[in-house]
């Protein structure tokens, strides 16, 4: 009998994503603090963090139903000269990030962890994305459209936001937050499958 998967995350992408690919799952959100740690590299904080919320949905489980039980977690910052660029708090906020990615390829970072009660697996994923020039009264019609609100860098691929992407070196599906192929790879060694 397959495992049961939960999905520690309350993105309608993630869950959309692992739905296109077959994936049976349950949802369970988990909130934790996002923040960076001193010192911390922009991979090094998207694995903490999707170990972090993996760890958190199981720990809510009781033992009989960790034992039969997978739970994927997923995380994605944008990585900008080495810096990670969060959600936007306000419109200057986003004005600011998407100026420092207009004209620019930043890299997309999106970590993968697929854990049990006795494995946990994690992945980074590293995708390459070069925008276009933007204008400022274009960032501020994108601002008032509020798709950039939640989203990591200021901008959704799959969005309003496409328009401004110019070219992608690696996952498509990675950038919007769940990287198909590797996550099928690893809920496969977990006995998860469509």
């Amino acid at each position: 009998m397959q495992p049961e998967l939960i999905l520690a995350s309350a993105s309608p992408r993630r869950t959309a994503l692992l739905s296109q690919i077959g994936i049976r799952h349950k949802v369970k959100a988990v909130n934790i603090d996002e923040s960076s740690l001193p010192k911390e590299t922009p991979m090094q904080q998207v694995l903490r963090l999707a170990e972090q919320k993996a760890h958190t949905a199981l720990d809510t489980l009781t033992a009989d139903k960790k034992a039969g039980t997978v739970v994927l977690a997923s995380d994605t910052l944008i990585a900008l000269d080495g810096k990670s660029l969060g959600k936007p708090g306000n419109q200057a906020e986003c004005i600011t990030m998407l100026s420092s990615l207009s004209g620019k390829e930043h890299e997309v970072l999106t970590a993968i962890c697929v854990c049990s009660a006795e494995v946990k697996k994690s992945q980074c994923i590293n995708t390459k994305v070069q925008f276009a020039h933007l204008t400022h009264e274009e960032m501020v019609a994108y601002w008032r459209t509020g798709e950039p609100a939640d989203k990591a860098g200021s901008y959704a691929i799959q969005g309003i936001g496409g328009q401004f992407v110019k070219a992608v070196n690696g996952s498509v599906s990675a950038v919007i937050g769940l990287p198909l192929y590797e996550t099928k790879q690893l809920l496969k060694e977990f006995g998860v499958t469509p």
